[in-house]
């Protein structure tokens, strides 16, 4: 099966770092937060099929995500790089790590997981999806995004939260049903973070009400070699309600990785 080129934005030079956004959100969401990596790497941020730039897709599981992102990459001529997934997007970089190992010389879990779904987060899902059909996006996404972010920086992240509600409400609503049962029916990738060569670094809001501290807890000590930062007063959002400090956490991982793995392209 061929799949066209995502919308992308590429930047910089130097060793590569592909960013992948999470649901309802698109590329746009790294813009400020990226720019001053692109002093030292090559960066790369993608939208995911259905978000952003990209039409509405027929598959919306995490491997067929992987494979669009991955398609994506080789027209890039990436052959290695960091992979940096946002939510639903490390969901993505894990089912892309599993079935392209060799693509990856790091793995950043950016308030993100490889547990499965549990049963009450299922039904949540299930409880959301039929919302959005019932009531549409703009009244989803004026509900949504909000409690992302940790209640203290809700005021000074206004401009932010307005951000990702427009972004939100230009999402096809196919797209929104759609992720939403690919993540319910996702795998428990706990196997691939035991197995994988790649380093891991978990990056972790303490108040994040969509990846419990305590999921964080449970996966971060799977890996070979990992790192683990916790992000105090942080909420799902640590590229915005701590910007300086997210980015570097992520800036230090990406320069501990072995440079014979990542080589400037």
């Amino acid at each position: 099966m061929t799949h066209s080129t995502l919308a992308y934005t590429d930047a910089g030079s130097g060793p590569v770092l592909v960013f992948l956004h999470g649901f309802c959100e698109s590329k746009d969401l790294w813009t400020d937060f990226t720019k001053p990596l692109q002093h030292q790497f090559r960066v790369i941020a993608l939208d995911l099929p259905g978000h952003g730039e990209n039409p509405p897709t027929d598959d919306y599981s995490m491997e067929n995500q992987a494979r669009q992102v991955r398609e994506t990459l080789r027209q890039l001529q990436v052959d290695k790089c960091l992979l940096v997934g946002h939510s639903m997007g490390g969901y993505v970089s894990l089912a892309l790590a599993e079935e392209f190992p060799e693509l990856l010389f790091g793995l950043c879990l950016f308030h993100s997981s490889a547990l499965p779904d549990t049963e009450e987060k299922k039904e949540a899902r299930n409880k959301t999806a039929d919302f959005v059909q019932k009531h549409g996006v703009d009244k989803f996404m004026d509900s949504f995004v909000a409690p992302l972010f940790a209640e203290s920086n809700r005021q000074s992240c206004q401009a932010a939260i307005e951000k990702m509600q427009a972004i939100g409400k230009a999402t096809p609503p196919e797209t929104i049903i759609g992720c939403l049962q690919a993540m319910r029916d996702r795998a428990d990738r706990t196997e691939e973070l035991k197995t994988t060569v790649a380093p891991v670094f978990f990056l972790a809001g303490k108040e994040d009400p969509a990846v419990p501290l305590e999921a964080t807890l449970q996966q971060c000590h799977l890996p070979e070699n990992s790192m683990t930062y916790f992000l105090g007063h942080v909420g799902h959002m640590g590229m915005w309600e701590r910007t300086a400090l997210t980015r570097q956490a992520l800036l230090k991982f990406a320069e501990t990785l072995s440079p014979a793995n990542a080589q400037p392209q």
